[in-house]
């Protein structure tokens, strides 16, 4: 078997058991995927950049323009997205785990932490960025492949969120396909990062001050 072989099968094999720790639910799943990812990269004698993290040509601009990419997913979100998914599904997204968040100052500040760290950063570099690229891998290249590769890691990134019933589900999918079309647009994982970041701080911002919102109808 040649060398280009050996790898594409160990990648299926990364793939695999990168799906079995998201469904299984070990630890936290992210971070288990980015140990993984480093694993990876030692194996392979490759760098971040192999899973995205190339340097902006334009950093200023880019978090701007993420930062209004956030703002105009929310307003998407309560205004379309959510609202339809609630009334065809029957049911809400279950936020109660963020209840205590409301009115408390210093949950805010450890939640808006943890958003950054293990949400924006971890999240995309384990989905967007390894699971991502090892599928890509596997599937090899092409546009399809590529639409497969990104169907299927938002999915699982959709799944990693179950504790907020079938709601939160798809509407994780759905920033996971929106996330994954930044990295390729902007050609960085640095995109989804800050995306993603800004995202969950306007999302816990706006239930520190005003609670649960289940959509504008």
């Amino acid at each position: 078997m040649r060398g280009r072989d050996l790898w594409r099968l160990a990648a299926a094999v990364e793939v695999a058991a990168a799906v079995i720790a998201v469904l299984a639910d070990w630890l936290i799943p992210s971070v288990v995927l980015v140990a993984m990812a480093a694993v990876s990269l030692l194996a392979r004698r490759r760098g971040p950049s192999s899973l995205g993290f190339h340097r902006p040509a334009h950093p200023v601009r880019l978090l701007g323009q993420m930062a209004v990419f956030a703002l105009t997913w929310t307003l998407l979100n309560i205004a379309v997205l959510i609202p339809v998914t609630n009334h065809l599904s029957g049911t809400r997204q279950n936020v109660s785990g963020f209840t205590d968040l409301q009115g408390n100052l210093g949950l805010l500040a450890v939640y808006l932490t943890a958003s950054w760290v293990l949400a924006a950063f971890c999240e995309e570099t384990a989905f967007r960025g390894y699971l991502l690229t090892r599928l890509t891998d596997v599937l090899g290249p092409g546009r399809l492949q590529t639409v497969v590769a990104v169907l299927g890691c938002s999915v699982l990134f959709g799944l990693l969120h179950t504790e907020q019933g079938v709601v939160g589900v798809i509407a994780a999918a759905l920033a996971g396909v929106m996330f994954s079309v930044l990295r390729y647009r902007c050609r960085t994982l640095w995109a989804p990062v800050l995306a993603h970041g800004f995202d969950d701080t306007l999302g816990f911002t706006w239930f520190f001050f005003f609670g649960p919102f289940y959509g504008l109808w």
